[in-house]
């Protein structure tokens, strides 16, 4: 794998369309936008129908309150300011996208495809039809501009804040159109906060939004009950002995521990989970910790974060947004990616998406078809 210099510095001024969710990370690269020189305009994204909700503490987002908080701040940085509803855009591609998946036994991840179909595509294509030369937004990651003209994503100066997980989809045209003004910072989100304060960003002090921002409550399995409904089946053990009933396998997710309500413990006495989802006959299959060792699986859906690689090679994936890096060997052929792990990984499921780096340089994703476990056949999706 090879070293990469540091990005390269935009001097040229820009158009630059800055996403503002109501969050501290989107106004300050806003304000740093701003201060570099380009001609910034905040776009604020209302992604719901029906926005009556605030949030509650750091949970949720895109409710009146952040479109408030993102008008205010766009005041205050001296910029033109707007609201634009993909409201309709959003249902169809990220949340709809999301039950669905779930409802086959897979496990999404929506900020991801978010990114994908929303923030670098829905609201790119309008800001390029408009004039604009790029889209800001308060990841942490960085663009590399190459001496040949090309563009590279790379994970953030800060690997405690990188986020370069969720832009892994982004395409080199793409690239070509965004801006992470806070990819290069060394600093700590304190120190973000402090310099949204020295700005006289209200937002400084507004908790971070986490987990799903269209379940402002973090009750997943209730949101899928309400759009799915309920749907009793059996949780069984590996020889296919029941164990315990569920009341809906969306419910679940491969690796998980909590909440299976299982009447009565393991032979061994240790801690089972959950090993297999399968829609078709609502059954959820659970056993022991090793046998969710995943040694190889395969990906569907490459994107590319640049020219697709030629024959096998040797990186280092992310599996989850928050995940660590492991050593793999990845070969494409015939648009399918083949991955195999130096090392057994854990709580690997199909719907997910496998990021492959090259150092810090992304490489590409691709979403998890089917993995190959220690003792087991392929678990197709």
């Amino acid at each position: 794998m090879t070293e990469t210099s540091p990005p390269r510095p935009r001097t040229q001024p820009l158009r630059v369309l800055a996403a503002m969710s109501g969050g501290v990370d989107s106004a300050v690269a806003a304000a740093r936008a701003a201060e570099a020189g380009h001609d910034v305009t905040g776009v604020h994204l209302a992604l719901s129908a029906n926005p009556q909700s605030f949030r509650t503490g750091a949970r949720g987002c895109c409710t009146i309150e952040d479109s408030r908080d993102a008008r205010r701040a766009a005041d205050v940085i001296g910029i033109p300011f707007y609201v634009w509803d993909l409201a309709e855009r959003f249902r169809e591609d990220v949340v709809d996208d999301f039950v669905a998946e779930y409802e086959a036994g897979r496990t999404p991840n929506p900020c991801l495809r978010c990114n994908e179909k929303i923030k670098f595509a829905a609201l790119l294509d309008k800001a390029l039809a408009l004039g604009f030369d790029a889209v800001c937004t308060g990841h942490y990651a960085t663009v590399v501009l190459n001496d040949d003209g090309t563009r590279e994503l790379h994970r953030a100066s800060d690997m405690a804040k990188d986020q370069s997980y969720v832009l892994g989809v982004l395409d080199e045209k793409q690239l070509a159109h965004a801006m992470f003004p806070l990819g290069d910072t060394l600093t700590t989100k304190d120190e973000i906060r402090a310099e949204a304060e020295r700005r006289g960003l209200a937002v400084a002090k507004k908790p971070d939004s986490h987990d799903i921002c269209f379940i402002a409550d973090g009750d997943t399995q209730g949101f899928l009950a309400s759009r799915l409904g309920k749907a009793e089946g059996d949780i069984v053990d590996e020889a296919g002995t029941k164990v315990g009933t569920h009341e809906g396998a969306y419910g679940f997710t491969i690796g998980q521990r909590k909440g299976l309500r299982i009447g009565h413990p393991a032979a061994d006495g240790k801690p089972r989970y959950v090993l297999d989802i399968s829609p078709v006959n609502n059954t959820v299959t659970v056993g022991p910790a090793e046998a969710l060792d995943v040694t190889a699986l395969t990906a569907i859906k490459p994107r590319w974060c640049g020219t697709a690689p030629e024959g096998p090679g040797s990186y280092t994936a992310q599996l989850r947004a928050h995940g660590g890096e492991t050593e793999v060997t990845a070969a494409l052929a015939d648009g399918e990616l083949t991955v195999t792990f130096a090392e057994p990984v854990r709580g690997v499921a199909p719907g997910q998406a496998i990021v492959l780096y090259d150092g810090t340089r992304v490489v590409g994703s691709a979403t998890i078809a089917t993995t190959t476990r220690r003792t087991t056949e392929p678990t197709p999706a």
